[in-house]
């Protein structure tokens, strides 16, 4: 029996779950259309329901997050102020089209830089409700989420563009001119999370990418992975100052145990949070929300 049809939507990726009575997966879908490839086809977001996860809809209520109710998405939804938990994402979701929407949140919204999320406070939720603790969260991505959880409520967060800067200098700047791919050096990473956590000024350091190749001391495929660990060593050390309490890291695949080595290196012991949180999240939401 299908009691939720759980749906996180991001910018490129669409990941859905047919879930049971307890919220276990009967059946998912992990490979449909990011909003972007979505909003592009003949029938928009409404297609790539249908063509993803056509023959469950009907046999359960569907609950949705991430950039999917961004301005980009399929509805947009307002964001919710913190502190916020599961139940006030419960009692903000927005039905559209037969289809519950989650919301985002937003930090600081009347102050003089804003800072927003949609997707990872459904993440964190699924944190919280498996039984995970309070403390500090970070959601690597394209743009990364340090967020602080207390009492079982998100009570604080800010984006770092980590991601977004290192695709952009990757692919567009003198930077790249020397890379070449690899097998990928855990080395090289290293030493880029090292040069990270040095002080002066961010930007003078990252040229160094560039410099330590012209004297033959970085090989053409170990630049792009010296890169990312400068780029990821500044982040969480400047970050880990506002440590409080346990390090969860909540992620995928080699990105979150890049995050977890660059904490290691910095002496901060930081876990990987189990798979599912947005699922798990999902769950939570729509248990509060009386849809499961």
């Amino acid at each position: 029996m299908t009691a939720l049809i759980g749906i996180d939507w991001g910018t490129t990726s669409f990941r859905a779950w047919r879930m049971g009575p307890a919220g276990e997966v009967l059946d998912s879908v992990g490979d449909g259309p990011g909003i972007l490839a979505a909003a592009q086809l003949p029938g928009g977001f409404r297609q790539a329901v249908e063509d993803s996860i056509g023959p469950w809809l009907g046999t359960a209520p569907v609950i949705a997050s991430g950039m999917i109710t961004s301005r980009n998405g399929w509805v947009e939804t307002p964001y919710l102020p913190l502190p916020l938990d599961a139940a006030a994402l419960a009692r903000s979701l927005t039905l559209h089209e037969g289809i519950h929407f989650v919301t985002g949140a937003v930090s600081d919204p009347l102050g003089p830089a804003p800072d927003v999320m949609r997707g990872e406070e459904t993440e964190i939720i699924g944190h919280l409700a498996d039984g995970g603790g309070d403390g500090l969260f970070v959601l690597p991505g394209t743009h990364s989420k340090w967020a602080h959880a207390k009492g079982g409520r998100l009570v604080a967060f800010r984006t770092v563009m980590t991601g977004e800067v290192f695709g952009a200098l990757r692919d567009y700047t003198i930077l790249g001119r020397l890379i070449q791919p690899g097998a990928g050096s855990a080395d090289a990473f290293r030493r880029g999370v090292e040069a990270g956590r040095q002080d002066g000024a961010l930007l003078g350091r990252i040229f160094s990418a560039r410099t330590l190749a012209l004297m033959d001391r970085l090989a053409p495929d170990q630049i792009a992975d010296y890169l990312s660990g400068l780029l990821i060593g500044d982040e969480v050390a400047h970050g880990a100052r506002d440590a409080r309490g346990p390090v969860t890291i909540i992620g995928r695949g080699d990105l979150a145990a890049r995050y977890r080595t660059a904490f290691d290196i910095g002496g901060i012991r930081a876990d990987i949070a189990p798979p599912g949180m947005a699922r798990r999240g999902l769950w939570e939401i729509a248990r509060r929300g009386g849809l499961a």
